[in-house]
């Protein structure tokens, strides 16, 4: 009787002493303090009394940095968040080298981030975001990787700015399209006054062309029932008033 106790002792350690890991997930296995080895997935057994084990989830993690109060370069104070992805690659030294792996990433991402902010102006802030994130992806994988861990992605979701800064903002930008629209409108009329001069000098050397000009000038006045009178004034009576003009001046050039 007593043999048979033993026995089913001995079958319910051997039986509780069977470990099963998902395929997503590897054990850290100690025995008598020690490493022994990475166990999984799938089915495994633990010395009973003698080896204890440690789950690691190998899966990519997502986590939401909390939001940052920081100064950027230009001495500008903002508030920062961001979003990073990470996963263990080597899961005994993500528990062996670092007594909290979760932990120490988030501290170490949060700052970095407030450092390469601060390194920054709030232009390159919000022009150069990608630039940003691959700075910061390079700085915390490389710090992480000693543990074993892999920094996979880093996106700085938002970047919020003081309203008074928002209104200088808003007050530069307004300046600009109003400074690009009037070098277009300048420029257009640079355009047309060329175009216009080289249509006079065209028709003052057809008399003819003029008066077409000139007709065509009543047709439109006249599409919207107009009631402006206008006077026409032959081009003959113009062009003997600028010959007797000419002969003016050039009377008066001997006597001066």
């Amino acid at each position: 009787m007593a043999l048979l106790v033993l026995l089913f002792i001995v079958f319910l350690l051997l039986v509780s002493s069977l470990r099963i890991a998902q395929e997503y997930q590897r054990a850290i296995v100690f025995r008598l303090g020690r490493y022994t080895g990475t166990r999984g997935p799938g089915i495994y057994w633990l010395i009973p009394l003698m080896e204890r084990q440690q789950t690691i989830d190998m899966r990519t993690k997502t986590v939401e940095l909390e939001q940052q109060e920081t100064i950027t370069k230009d001495s500008v104070t903002i508030k920062v968040n961001a979003v990073l992805w990470f996963k263990v690659l080597n899961p005994a030294d993500a528990v062996i080298k670092v007594a909290d792996y979760n932990k120490a990433v988030y501290q170490l991402s949060v700052t970095a981030l407030r450092n390469i902010i601060g390194q920054n102006q709030l232009d390159e802030v919000l022009r150069e975001r990608a630039q940003i994130n691959n700075a910061l992806l390079q700085i915390v994988d490389t710090a992480t990787e000693a543990w074993g861990v892999k920094i996979e992605l880093v996106e700085i979701k938002d970047v919020e700015i003081p309203e008074s800064m928002q209104r200088a903002m808003a007050r530069e930008a307004e300046a600009i399209r109003e400074k690009r629209a009037r070098i277009i409108k300048a420029e257009a009329e640079l355009e047309a006054s060329l175009k216009l001069t080289q249509g006079a000098l065209e028709m003052e050397k057809s008399p003819i062309a003029l008066e077409l000009r000139r007709m065509q000038m009543l047709s439109e006045i006249g599409i919207d029932n107009n009631t402006t009178t206008v006077v026409l004034i032959p081009s003959e009576f113009t062009q003997a008033a600028k010959s007797f003009s000419q002969m003016v001046s050039q009377g008066e050039k001997p006597a001066a």
